[in-house]
């Protein structure tokens, strides 16, 4: 599937079919892992865990006892690195019909990060079951996903803006509007959906449009995760449609709300 088509159809898997991930997935997906990198350059690591070898506890998932679990240094990015490179590996997975979902809190922390062996100085942000989807999702899934309304999305308008912050994305370029509706369908937690972008000189600039409760005393800020994942969703579309780009971190002098913080900007060049 192309990326695009990934973003679509995939979906957070919380229920599994309770066979197991088989062995050849797992390598692929191991290995494709090994090969991530992103945007900012900072190194992130993947391990690989296995309920049945460990005493690992993610009470809302059943029917796998695979997972897969991330690391950072703590620097400056490392939130919106960790969340670009973790989104590409879930996508992945998801082209071979591997499921899995985002999880930073509903599981017992403290064993993980035993697991990996998580050393000072580093930050584990989320992990994510691996395995192959149940037919069926569980009540318990069914009713977590409505919940959080989690087939829900802003409108373009609310999320995308031309020269002004606020004012509404008018452009006619097919191959832009498709990058920025992947950022659209991207998830976030709680499905609280922060990013925002302003489109202008011929550079897309993102923001953060934080909630409350989202970022910890030291600064940490899970939202910056998912303004990863939405880095991601734009750059994979956007070289699959076509559109030439790069990154930079130069923060443009747009007027924006109070609390709203720059956070990355990807140049479009001429063909």
């Amino acid at each position: 599937m192309s990326a695009a088509d990934l973003i679509r159809t995939r979906r957070s898997v919380r229920t599994f079919d309770g066979n197991g991930l088989p062995d050849e997935m797992l390598e692929m997906i191991r290995e494709y892992a090994e090969t991530v990198t992103n945007p900012y350059g900072i190194r992130t690591a993947f391990t690989f865990l296995s309920s049945k070898e460990q005493p690992l506890k993610v009470p809302v998932i059943t029917g796998t006892d695979m997972f897969i679990a991330g690391t950072v240094r703590r620097v400056s990015h490392a939130e919106e690195a960790f969340g670009y490179a973790f989104e590409k590996i879930l996508l992945y997975a998801w082209s071979l019909g591997v499921g899995s979902t985002w999880i930073a809190g509903t599981m017992d922390r403290a064993a993980f990060e035993q697991a990996i062996g998580l050393e000072e100085g580093e930050a584990m942000p989320c992990i994510s079951p691996l395995g192959m989807p149940a037919a069926r999702m569980s009540f318990r899934e069914t009713m977590m996903r409505k919940g959080v309304g989690a087939d829900k999305r802003l409108a373009s308008d609310k999320l995308f803006f031309e020269d002004i912050y606020g004012s509404p994305l008018k452009t006619d370029d097919p191959a832009l509007k498709e990058a920025l509706e992947m950022v659209r369908l991207a998830p976030s937690a709680v499905n609280k959906q922060p990013w925002r972008a302003v489109v202008r000189d011929g550079r897309v600039h993102f923001y953060e449009s934080p909630s409350r409760g989202y970022r910890s005393e030291d600064g940490w800020d899970l939202q910056k995760i998912d303004m990863g994942i939405a880095l991601c969703h734009f750059e994979m579309a956007a070289q699959e449609a076509g559109l030439q780009t790069s990154f930079e971190l130069e923060e443009p002098d747009i007027e924006v709300p109070a609390g709203i913080e720059y956070i990355a900007s990807f140049v479009l060049h001429k063909q």
